[in-house]
């Protein structure tokens, strides 16, 4: 089974994807294909022994659209540049010719022209005839477009406004024959102006939609502006800039102050602060020293850096980055099958009403040119744009505000799951605590001074491996204690430790082997969750140091805001009920699930999801993959290892799981703003086919002139993109 992305060219409308998805997924070998009109992706799923390459691009050509070659970022913008420059050079044209044929027709109902029009009949229906062919030539892919999709019998956006702009014109040159030959009054059949303004209000509509649309991919635009396009390396004993493209793994890169770091690597040599908030959105820079790993893009701030290159090209953290917002930007949210349904048999439903409308007023006895004006109207005001552009936009904007907060949605299904969430439960090491035992806790005793009770036991801990005495050894150090040497050292498991430090028999271990009675403070400590560890000197008790794995700073402010958000909150651990307990108690968590194996954490989660839950789970470790896959919604923390990246739907990329309220607040900014989309789309084509097809008239209102309906179509999508745009606006902390 092989997935291919495959950029699609020839895509105008939500018909043109509707048509491209049904027939790939028809083709013998497409297990599944989907098709976003907003990126111009289409995502294949295939059986290389049924079907090759050859076959999805002969299917796609069939259809008449064209797989469009792989593309650098540079030629994508230019291709798009160029499409957008083209679209806007034909508005011009078409606007320049329809504006004065417009005033030249409708002239005589609105004014009272000093010229006799019906002396100069001839001249008139000439000049209107003349100024609509620049129009037409200027809508041509319309034409070559909607006839060649209507002849495939797939018809789209593009057909019905080709039918509707080549009736008219047909209509209006027999006018215009009747005319010529002698009859004036015919000149009031003509509807030149028609064509040509509809040509043009759709152009126009088309361009506006085509700035707003560039808009919604600002997120991957600015995220490939973050890498440098050189790269200073060391070859030969000579520094040599390159472009960033010709860097190899194993470079040497040379990194001066307030220049960016090429791509991922190793400090080989040098001392510096690196601003890494375009990765962790933290404005504090992190100091790097020898051995440390560096990140492309991330700016360099103070001293000069060798480093070596560990990853370049696709498999920089930057690249997986954007890979990710634009596989999620081209995946579809189950949200969006209604829409490709409806626009899959909608435009064949249009042209079969505008064609019953137009006879069935022909049979009342309406003239010619009302059944064409219907005819007309019909068609052009249920272009499905909007009803195509209202998912995929919103996905687009939300999943690239997503990456800026340093949230990476993997596709569109992880966005809208997110906003159905009932229960997060949360892995308790490494996500809701640090993950790394520190000294939270010093007790001193006998006369001894915090400082001395720490500084004695770090001494003996220092020839310890155990993580609670280098927890110990670490808090010295960050202190600033000068440690003493230790000699005759030992270690019983489960037990303690020993040693001589400065001439004195340090012990550091539990009640029981140092023959000590159980203190109400050890006793408290204990039921705090944390780990008390008894000091003697010489046989002597000295004091107690604690020992915990601790809070994250931001875990109380993170679980508050999810229980305000009405989502319960739980725990789930392999710890000890009295830690986790009170753990729980710290953060304000609601359930916790303690004592629980790895491979029963995903047990666990199904049980609720059985109940009715809508399950997140967050978690950083292997033993969360099982748990993280079968949660609705998968959350990793991005300081957690690879297996639990892989196996998640969400990645959050900062170490901090106040960003998993990020998650499910946009998540829900997003679907509730793909439902406005779809309402407005809905409502749009429901209401506005009767009114075009002259229900009004029908009882004593107007009749829909068919330019006010290619105005309200084009319109319809740029509001709906528009209003995708809200979502830039997004504030988490709101």
């Amino acid at each position: 089974m092989t997935t291919k992305q495959l950029r699609i060219g020839g895509m105008y409308c939500a018909a043109c994807s509707a048509n491209l998805e049904r027939v790939l997924n028809r083709r013998k070998g497409v297990l599944s294909a989907t098709v976003n009109i907003a990126t111009e992706m289409a995502s294949v799923q295939f059986d290389e022994t049924v079907i090759g390459m050859e076959g999805i691009t002969e299917a796609v050509e069939n259809a008449g659209f064209e797989v469009v070659a792989d593309e650098t970022p540079e030629e994508t913008e230019k291709r798009k540049s160029d499409h957008s420059k083209s679209l806007r050079v034909r508005l011009i044209i078409a606007m320049i010719f329809a504006v004065p044929l417009f005033c030249i027709a409708m002239g005589p109902m609105l004014f009272d022209l000093p010229v006799d029009l019906m002396a100069h009949s001839k001249e008139f229906a000439l000049l209107q005839f003349f100024l609509c062919l620049p129009v037409l030539g200027a809508g041509y892919s319309f034409y070559t477009v909607g006839y060649s999709q209507l002849f495939r019998r797939t018809p789209n956006m593009d057909s019905l406004v080709a039918i509707g702009t080549t009736a008219a014109f047909l209509y209006s040159v027999y006018g215009l024959w009747q005319v010529l030959g002698g009859d004036p009054h015919a000149i009031h059949s003509l509807y030149f102006e028609s064509s040509s303004m509809i040509i043009a209000l759709v152009l126009l509509g088309k361009t506006m939609e085509d700035n707003s649309k560039g808009r919604t991919g600002e997120s991957i635009k600015r995220l490939m502006a973050l890498a440098p396009k050189t790269a200073l390396v060391e070859r030969d004993g000579k520094e040599t800039e390159i472009p960033l493209e010709e860097v190899r793994v194993g470079d040497i890169l040379l990194v001066k102050p307030g220049s960016r770091i090429p791509t991922d690597g190793v400090v080989l040599t040098g001392e510096s602060a690196v601003d890494e908030s375009m990765l962790t959105g933290e404005s504090m820079p992190v100091d790097k020293a020898p051995g440390d790993k560096v990140t492309g893009a991330t700016i360099n701030q103070g001293g000069f850096l060798r480093v070596q290159a560990e990853r370049v090209g696709r498999d920089t953290a930057l690249a997986q980055i954007i890979k990710l917002v634009e596989d999620a930007q081209g995946s579809k949210a189950p949200i969006a099958r209604l829409a490709d349904q409806v626009a899959g048999v909608f435009v064949p439903a249009v042209m079969a009403i505008a064609t019953v409308a137009a006879l069935l007023w022909l049979l009342a006895g309406k003239e010619p040119g009302f059944a064409l004006s219907v005819f007309i109207s019909v068609l052009v005001i249920a272009c499905p744009c909007a009803l195509g552009l209202a998912t995929p936009t919103a996905i687009m904007v939300g999943t690239g505000k997503g990456a800026q907060n340093g949230v990476l949605f993997k596709d569109a299904q992880a966005l809208e799951l997110s906003s159905h969430v009932t229960t997060v439960i949360f892995d308790k090491t490494g996500t809701i605590t640090q993950g790394r035992p520190r000294v939270t806790d010093l007790l001193p005793a006998g006369g001894y001074r915090e400082e001395e009770l720490l500084r004695l036991a770090a001494s003996c801990e220092r020839a310890s491996e155990h993580p609670l005495g280098q927890a110990i050894v670490t808090a010295a150090v960050e202190r600033d204690l000068s440690l003493g040497e230790v000699t005759g050292f030992s270690s019983v498991t489960g037990k303690g430790i020993l040693g001589q430090v400065e001439g004195k028999e340090i012990r550091v271990g539990n009640a029981a082997w140092l023959k000590l009675p159980r203190t109400q403070e050890a006793d408290d400590l204990a039921a705090e969750g944390k780990t008390p560890m008894l000091v003697t000197v010489d046989g002597e008790y000295a004091g107690v140091v604690a020992v915990a794995d601790v809070v994250k700073e931001d875990s109380v402010s993170a679980i508050r805001d999810l229980e305000q958000m009405g989502i319960r909150t739980a725990m789930i651990t392999g710890d000890n009920q009295k830690t986790a307990d009170a753990i729980a108690r710290q953060v304000g968590l609601s359930t916790v699930f303690a004592e629980v194996l790895p491979q029963d954490k995903a047990r666990y989660v199904k049980e609720l999801m059985d109940k009715g839950e809508k399950v997140a789970m967050v978690g950083d470790g292997v033993n969360d993959a099982p748990a993280l896959t079968q949660a609705d919604v998968g959350i990793a923390i991005g300081s957690g290892t690879d297996v639990a990246i892989e196996a998640a739907d969400v990645v959050l990329v900062k170490n901090s799981i106040r960003d998993v309220v990020t998650a499910l607040k946009l998540g829900r900014a997003t679907i509730r703003n793909v439902k406005q989309n779809l309402f407005w789309a809905f409502c749009y084509n429901t209401l506005g086919i009767p009114v075009a097809a002259g229900l009004l008239y029908l009882f004593g209102g107007p009749l829909l002139n068919p330019m006010l309906g290619a105005a309200a179509m084009s319109l319809s999508s740029v509001s709906v993109v528009s209003n995708a745009l809200r979502l830039n606006a997004f504030d988490p902390n709101k």
